[in-house]
């Protein structure tokens, strides 16, 4: 019966739909669409001047009898684009059939709206469409579009993650439509130093101008040396388009693939009648270091091709600059350990000599550099230890594990090492102390578990 129910209020919508498609445009009704356009256009149009350009050409267009034989929404709603786009050359500006039965924006059910846009973001992935590693060390992140940051963040965050170590990262933008400028700074944000002016977006309304800048904390590791190729073709437009220019300009991306789309002015949609709604961009993108935008004439790629073959041409220009970072990254790897390896040979002197102050002197601030410079972590650092340890060198094995407990206080397993070295020193109560701390940030320590039984039964 419910079945039976639903198809028949399906069929209705439909009939509904149908008839309201097949019934035509009156010559008042397509009177009224146009001066409804003329006056959003005035009223929010970011180029004012412009505007009214658009309006006075649909006027004149109407009377010429241009849109007479246009007796669909879609088709009236194709030729009102046509005209406005050729006075106006913005790819933004569009009029559309409303996606609803009666009322302005369609039947209006928030519950049931903000579930179909949480069930559209779920089937798009959030614009995340694939993320690959490649041969080489090379990492592929295609996105299709840029949601809502606040929506999208965690998805972005977890792609990233994935490709956090590459030598070389591939980005396809090659069919990505736009979509909101904080999660593409939240993109940046990787890239790039923080605080770096990225774009602004200049307003009418209350003649202001937004600056985005890349932000100083983002929930993972900040990659601004990794080599960036971007893959671009025409159909990249909008947001995509200003991921692009964003990377171009900023001088930390190569371009590869077509001229893009050229929409640089955003804005919204508003309705104009019942069945038609026009987007008109409200504002305007003005790059920090250009002084202008990419609206009209695209974003040059840096190497042109065709979109089909662009993933081809950048492969191996990232394989070749992969090769050339990994090397780099060696070379300041041991740049930057030569200074701990001194320290660590003048701590084990000091120990030696009964002077352990002096050493934790020497030895933190250079391990503490080594973690700054992410050459030295808790795991080296606790093999140093156990090295120490098969030394017999103990003194020296307390020091370093006594910074690991003081650098990563959450970690279990600090405690169970740094347990180990004060048990050989014969300091047990301290031991104890520190495998009940390993105990109770990780109860399935067994180890931990076993030391605390043992020398509580020795006692």
């Amino acid at each position: 019966m419910r079945h039976g129910l639903l198809l028949l209020v399906l069929l209705f919508t439909v009939g509904c739909l149908a008839a309201q498609e097949s019934k035509p445009f009156s010559a008042e009704e397509k009177k009224a669409a146009v001066e409804r356009i003329g006056s959003l256009l005035a009223e929010r149009y970011v180029f004012e001047d412009i505007g009214k350009q658009c309006s006075d050409h649909l006027r004149k267009q109407l009377a010429a009898g241009v849109f007479d034989n246009e007796t669909t929404t879609q088709g009236f709603a194709d030729a009102l684009t046509r005209e406005l786009q050729s006075v106006s050359h913005d790819k933004h500006m569009r009029v559309r059939p409303m996606p609803g039965g009666p009322g302005p924006q369609g039947p209006g059910d928030p519950l049931l709206d903000a579930v179909n846009f949480r069930l559209s973001r779920n089937a798009n992935n959030n614009g995340v469409a694939r993320v690959e590693m490649l041969e080489g060390n090379i990492g592929l992140l295609d996105i299709r579009n840029f949601p809502p940051a606040e929506l999208a963040r965690g998805t972005v965050t977890a792609a990233l993650k994935v490709l956090e170590h590459v030598d070389a990262l591939i980005v396809d933008l090659r069919r990505n439509g736009g979509g909101n400028p904080d999660l593409i700074r939240y993109y940046c944000s990787f890239f790039m130093p923080p605080n770096t002016h990225i774009n602004s977006l200049y307003w009418r309304e209350r003649d202001r101008t937004q600056e985005f800048r890349t932000l100083e904390a983002i929930d993972g590791k900040r990659r601004t040396e990794v080599p960036v190729f971007v893959l671009t073709s025409n159909r990249t437009f909008s947001g995509g388009e200003e991921f692009a220019y964003n990377f171009k300009t900023q001088k930390r991306a190569t371009l590869i693939g077509e001229v893009t789309g050229g929409g640089a002015n955003p804005g919204g949609m508003f309705p104009v009648n019942e069945k038609l709604g026009i987007f008109i961009p409200t504002g305007r993108a003005i790059n920090p270091i250009t002084g202008t935008n990419w609206e009209g004439v695209g974003v040059e790629p840096d190497i042109k091709t065709t979109a089909d073959e662009a993933l081809e041409k950048a492969l191996p220009l990232a394989k070749e600059a992969a090769v050339r970072y990994a090397a780099e990254q060696r070379r300041k790897a041991e740049e930057a350990v030569r200074p701990i390896r001194t320290a660590l040979e003048k701590a084990e002197k000091l120990v030696a000599e009964g002077r352990t102050g002096e050493a934790q002197k020497v030895l933190e601030p250079a391990l503490d550099k080594g973690l700054e410079q992410g050459v030295v972590t808790e795991m080296s650092v606790n093999m140093l230890g156990y090295a120490s340890l098969q030394k017999n060198n103990v003194p020296l094995a307390i020091e370093l594990f006594l910074f690991n407990v003081k650098r990563f206080p959450q970690s279990a397993n600090v405690y169970d090492s740094y347990g180990e070295a004060l048990m050989k020193a014969g300091r047990t109560e301290e031991a104890i102390r520190n495998y009940r701390k390993s105990l109770e940030l990780d109860p399935t320590n067994e180890n931990a578990r076993t030391m605390i039984r043992r020398m509580t039964d020795r006692e």
